[in-house]
C-alpha cells in the first residue's frame, strides 16, 4: 500500500512538474554537466570571462559553471575580478616552481588537476565540458546529445597540430597512432577526465621541456616557441590512456572563417584577429584593457546587420560575417549587463545600445541546437571532409624569402593578411639561408617555415642572382616534404592577401595553371623565347599569383630552375629592349624561367586580370582584387612608400617601430572616382602593413612606452629617407652597395632605448624650466608696477597733506 502511495506521489509529481522530471531522469541516467574554463588573474582575461559566461546563460547551458583563477599570491591583494562568476581559486603554475620555466599556458591542465582534487562538485558531476575564456557559446554545448561516449571524448579538429604526424608523438607517447589533433571544446565523462588529467599536466611538462622539437616544422607553431606544448600535452595524455575522439570540424569557428553551408556552429573562438569591411577586432589589442571596470564602456561596436547584408552577395560569406558580429555584440551585451550588476550608472541611450536591446538582436542571438554529424576519428574525419569538399580540392600557400630583415617584416605583412584573408589551407615559408646566416638569424618564429639551402651565389658559376632562390625552394620543398594539397598557390613575400585565392574560384586544373599578366616580359614576343625554348608560341606573360595542380608543379619546377639559370647566363641579351628589364641586368631572369619552362611543357594559362593590383595603379572597374603586390613606389599626395628604402631597416625587432602612416581616407579627394579608389587601395596597403607590424610587437611583449614607439619610428622613418636619397643618386648602383651602406650607415645612429628616454626627459625640463622662468619675470614685472602704483599714491597723500597744512 506504501508503495502505491508513493508511486502515484511520484507519478502527480512527475506530471505537475516536468522540469524536475528530466532533472530527475538526467541525474538517474548519469547526465549531471558541469562546464569548467581556466582564466589567469588579470584585465585580460577579466573581460573574456565576463563575455563567455553571458554567453553560457544566454544559450541556456545546463549544469553548474565553474571558472579556474589561477593566481600568484602577490597578485591576489590588488586583483580586482574576484566576484566574476562562480570561482576556483588555483595556485598559479604560470612560473613553473621546479623548472622557473614562464608558460602560462600550463594553468589550464593544472586548474582541472586542482579542480578533481579539491571541489566538492567533482563528486558529484558525470559530464564535463571545458571550454577556453576566449569564446562565445550560442547553443547548449550537451555531450550525450553531440555524440559523446564513456572513452570518446567529444572535440573540436586542430589540423595544425603536426606533431601527431612526427618524431613528436614517437618520442612523447608509447600511442603515437593514438594522437589525435584536437582542442578548442572538450566534454567527455567524469571517469575519463580523472584518468586524464594528471597525463595531461605531466605530457604538457615534458613537450614544453623538449626545446629541440619546438620548431614550426615540426609542432605547427608558427612561433616555434613551444607555446602550443599544453595542448600536445592533451593529445598525448589522450593517446596513452587510449581516449578515442569524437571529432567535429564546424562545432566551433573563428570568426573571419567562413563556416560550411548549412552548419550552425555552437562557439565562436576569437583568438584570431578578424575584420568586417573596415571594422575589425584583435583580442591582442586589449592585453590590458580594464574595460570590466569601465562603467558603461564598450568594445568598438561593429556594423549593423543592415550594413553587412550590403556588404557581400555570396550568402555563405556573408553568414560568416554575421557570425563576425555575433561575437562582438554578444561581448559588449554581456558587459553591459555586467556594469549594471555592479551598480554602474545607467548608460546613456545611443543607436548601438538600443540594438543590442532590441528584439532583432534577441532574434539574431536565440541559442542554436546542433544538427550536424560527428565524426568517430581523425582518419574517418579526413575521408568525411573530402566527401563533402570533392568541389573543393585541399591547397597549400607557398612563398620564398632569405634571412634578412628585408624579407622578415614583409613575412610578418604577409602572414598577417593570410590569417585575415580566410585563405583554405596552410602556408609554408620556404627560407634560403646559408649555414653562417642562421647562426645569427632571428626570424624563426614569423612563420611556418622550410628551411632551404641558399642559392644567392650560385654553387658552379659563382654568380650572384638571389631571385633563383625562388624556383630553387620549391623544388626543394617538392623533393623533400610529403603533402596531400592538390594545389600549390605560389605567391611573392611582397604582397597582401585580401582575400581566398582558390583554384575553384579562378578555374584552376591539370595542365591549366591559374596566374597574373606581366606585360613587361616582352621577351616572349622576340628572339629571347625562340633561343630558351623549343615552344616560343606557348610563352605567356605571367608572374606574381600562381595557382598550379601538384602534378604540374612536380613536372614543371626542375625545369622552372634550370630555365632562370639559362636565361641569367645568357648576358648577351640582357639588354632592356630584349627582356623589358629597366635595369638591363638580367634581374627578371626568373620570371623568364617561370614562362619558358611553361611554355617548354606546353601549360596554358588562365591569365585574369582581376586577382592582384600593384598598389598606385588605378583599379579595373568592379574588379575585387584578393592581392597587392607592393613591388613599386607608390603613393597617396606627400607620402609614399616603397619598399626598397627599407632594405636594411629592422623594424621587426625594433619595438614599436612602423612605417610612415598613410593619409586618412576621409581626405582623399572626391571628384576623380578612379583616383579616388587607386589611392583607397594604396592606403589599405600601407595600413595592413602597419597593422600587422603592431600585431607583431605586441606579440612580442614589446613594453607599451610612448617614447620607444615614437623614437623608434622615427629613426627608422629617417634610414628609409637617407636610403631613398641613396637611391635616386645613381641608378647603376640602385640595387647595389651604394644604398645599402648609406642605409647602414644611417642605421647604426639608431640609439638605444634608454637614450631615447633620457632625451625625452630632458626636452621635458627644459620646457618646464622655460615655463617657470616665464611666470617669474611675469610676476616681477607686475610685483614693479604695483610697487611703482603704490609709491606714487602714497606720495600723492603726502602732498596734498602739506598744502593742507599750508
Amino acid at each position: 500500500m506504501a508503495a502505491a502511495i508513493a508511486c502515484a506521489v511520484a507519478a502527480a509529481l512527475l506530471v505537475l512538474c516536468p522540469a524536475w522530471a528530466s532533472a530527475a531522469a538526467a541525474v538517474g541516467e548519469g547526465r549531471r554537466l558541469h562546464t569548467l574554463f581556466s582564466v589567469e588573474c588579470g584585465d585580460y582575461f577579466d573581460w573574456q570571462a565576463v563575455g563567455l559566461l553571458h554567453s553560457l546563460r544566454k544559450a541556456g547551458q545546463p549544469g553548474g559553471v565553474t571558472r579556474l583563477l589561477s593566481c600568484a599570491e602577490d597578485q591576489l591583494p590588488s586583483y580586482r575580478g574576484l566576484r566574476i562568476g562562480h570561482t576556483l581559486q588555483v595556485p598559479s603554475f604560470s612560473r613553473h616552481p621546479r623548472t622557473g620555466d614562464w608558460y602560462p599556458a600550463i594553468n589550464k591542465p593544472a586548474g582541472v588537476v586542482h579542480w578533481l582534487k579539491n571541489s566538492p562538485e567533482a563528486d558529484n558531476v558525470d559530464w564535463v565540458v571545458i571550454l577556453d575564456a576566449d569564446q562565445i557559446v550560442r547553443g547548449p554545448i550537451i555531450p550525450w546529445e553531440l555524440g559523446a561516449e564513456k572513452g570518446k571524448p567529444l572535440a573540436a579538429y586542430y589540423g595544425y597540430l603536426k606533431g601527431c604526424d612526427n618524431i613528436l608523438a614517437q618520442l612523447h607517447t608509447a600511442h603515437p597512432e593514438f594522437c589525435d589533433k584536437v582542442g578548442g571544446i572538450l566534454a567527455m565523462h567524469i571517469d575519463d577526465l580523472r584518468a586524464l588529467a594528471p597525463l595531461w599536466l605531466s605530457k604538457t611538462e615534458e613537450v614544453r621541456q623538449d626545446k629541440s622539437h619546438w620548431s614550426t616544422n615540426i609542432t605547427g607553431d608558427i612561433y616555434g616557441m613551444g607555446w602550443i606544448s599544453e595542448m600536445y600535452g592533451y593529445a598525448f595524455g589522450a593517446a596513452e590512456v587510449g581516449l578515442r575522439h569524437k571529432i567535429n570540424d564546424d562545432i566551433m569557428i573563428y570568426p573571419g572563417y567562413t563556416p560550411r553551408p548549412g552548419i550552425e556552429p555552437l562557439i565562436l573562438h576569437y583568438g584570431l584577429p578578424f575584420n568586417v569591411g573596415n571594422w575589425s577586432f584583435s583580442k591582442l589589442e586589449h592585453h590590458d584593457d580594464g574595460i570590466v571596470y569601465d562603467c558603461n564602456r564598450l568594445f568598438p561596436p561593429p556594423p549593423f546587420p543592415r550594413e553587412v547584408e550590403m556588404m557581400e552577395p555570396d550568402p555563405n560569406v556573408k553568414r560568416g560575417l554575421f557570425l563576425s558580429i555575433e561575437c562582438i555584440n554578444t561581448l559588449n551585451e554581456g558587459l553591459l549587463l555586467h556594469h549594471a550588476s555592479v551598480g554602474c550608472p545607467k548608460a546613456q541611450w545611443s543607436k548601438y545600445l538600443s540594438f543590442l536591446k532590441s528584439r532583432r538582436f534577441s532574434e539574431l542571438t536565440k541559442p542554436k541546437y546542433w544538427t550536424g554529424e560527428i565524426v568517430e576519428s581523425t582518419m574517418i574525419q579526413h575521408v568525411a571532409l573530402s566527401k563533402a569538399n570533392r568541389e573543393n580540392p585541399k591547397i597549400h600557400t607557398l612563398f620564398s624569402t632569405e634571412c634578412s630583415s628585408y624579407f622578415d617584416w614583409q613575412t610578418v605583412g604577409l602572414m598577417h593578411s593570410f590569417r585575415l584573408s580566410r585563405q583554405p589551407g596552410n602556408i609554408t615559408r620556404l627560407l634560403s639561408c646559408t649555414d653562417e646566416d642562421l647562426k645569427n638569424y632571428k626570424g624563426h618564429d614569423l612563420a611556418p617555415t622550410h628551411y632551404v639551402p641558399s642559392m644567392n651565389r650560385h654553387p658552379l658559376t659563382g654568380d650572384w642572382y638571389p631571385a633563383i632562390n625562388k624556383p630553387a625552394a620549391v623544388l626543394h620543398w617538392l623533393n623533400h616534404v610529403q603533402t596531400d594539397a592538390e594545389f600549390i598557390v605560389i605567391l611573392d613575400a611582397d604582397m597582401i592577401m585580401r582575400g581566398p585565392t582558390t583554384p575553384w574560384e579562378y578555374g584552376a586544373k591539370l595542365g591549366h595553371p591559374v596566374s597574373t599578366p606581366y606585360e613587361y616580359l616582352v621577351g616572349c614576343d622576340n628572339i629571347l623565347a625562340k633561343i630558351h625554348t623549343r615552344n616560343p608560341s606557348a610563352c605567356e606573360k605571367v608572374g606574381g599569383v600562381i595557382i598550379m595542380h601538384i602534378e604540374d608543379l612536380r613536372r614543371f619546377a626542375m625545369l622552372w630552375l634550370h630555365k632562370s639559370e639559362e636565361v641569367r647566363a645568357d648576358k648577351a641579351h640582357y639588354a632592356t629592349n630584349i627582356t623589358g628589364d629597366i635595369y638591363a641586368s638580367g634581374w627578371i631572369s626568373e620570371m623568364y624561367g617561370y614562362s619558358f619552362a611553361a611554355a617548354e611543357i606546353n601549360l596554358r594559362h588562365i591569365i585574369r586580370k582581376d586577382i592582384m593590383i600593384y598598389p598606385g595603379y588605378v583599379p579595373i572597374p568592379g574588379a575585387k582584387y584578393k592581392v597587392f603586390h607592393y613591388g613599386l613606389r607608390f603613393g597617396v599626395g606627400n607620402w609614399s612608400f616603397d619598399k626598397a628604402d627599407w632594405r636594411n631597416a629592422d623594424v621587426v625587432n625594433t619595438c614599436w617601430a612602423k612605417f610612415p602612416e598613410p593619409p586618412d581616407p576621409s581626405t582623399i579627394m572626391q571628384e576623380d572616382l578612379e583616383a579616388r579608389e587607386r589611392d583607397l587601395l594604396s592606403i589599405e596597403c600601407g595600413r595592413a602593413l602597419n597593422k600587422a607590424l603592431y600585431l607583431h610587437h605586441k606579440r612580442r611583449n614589446c613594453p607599451r612606452l610612448d617614447t620607444i614607439q615614437s623614437t623608434s619610428s622615427n629613426k627608422v622613418e629617417r634610414i628609409a629617407r637617407e636610403s631613398s636619397r641613396s637611391r635616386n643618386r645613381g641608378k647603376s648602383e640602385s640595387m647595389g652597395s651604394a644604398r645599402e651602406k648609406t642605409v647602414e650607415r644611417v642605421a647604426a645612429t639608431i640609439p638605444p632605448v634608454h637614450r631615447s628616454r633620457r632625451l625625452a626627459r630632458s626636452s621635458r625640463m627644459w620646457i618646464i624650466a622655460v615655463w617657470a622662468l616665464s611666470i617669474i619675470v611675469f610676476l616681477l614685472v607686475i610685483s614693479i608696477f604695483f610697487t611703482d602704483r603704490r609709491r606714487s599714491a602714497s606720495r600723492s597723500r603726502v602732498s596734498r597733506s602739506m598744502k593742507a597744512h599750508v
